[in-house]
């Protein structure tokens, strides 16, 4: 008449290693984030650049990046000024680094006069390497 066994077993140890494979799919999930997230956060400014053919890249290692919305929104960088604080701060910005260059991106759709304007602005206080930003333009076969 025997129920069961009357011996006794050892309990199961406690795992000591940690399981890797929840922490490596989160790892994996926080990568698939920043890689979708990081391409979004570095131009924040959308313009419609005009097109050429002789754009290529420039290798200025000191830039200061202006820009022209359609609307006529002067951008130092990613901080949008009106005009009066945009001349000052470029002011300032000469001063500083007079051997600057700066890279100019004007929407397409921005009247020449206004184009002709910021230049002017620029070259008065004493900045005169100015580079237009273009998009390259699709070769044709």
């Amino acid at each position: 008449m025997a129920f069961g066994r009357l011996e006794r077993r050892d309990q199961p140890k406690p795992m000591g290693e940690i399981n890797m494979t929840p922490l490596i799919d989160v790892m994996l999930v926080l990568l698939v984030i920043f890689m979708i997230a990081a391409p979004l956060m570095s131009s924040s400014l959308r313009l419609d650049l005009p097109k050429s053919e002789a754009a290529s890249p420039s290798e200025a290692p000191q830039f200061i990046a202006v820009a022209i919305t359609p609307d006529g929104a002067l951008h130092l960088g990613d901080e949008q000024l009106d005009a009066k604080a945009f001349r000052a701060r470029i002011a300032e910005l000469a001063k500083a680094r007079p051997e600057a260059e700066i890279q100019l991106r004007a929407d397409r759709l921005v009247p020449y006069g206004q184009v002709a304007e910021l230049i002017g602005w620029v070259q008065g206080v004493g900045l005169n390497r100015i580079a237009f930003v273009a998009e390259a333009a699709a070769s044709a076969p």
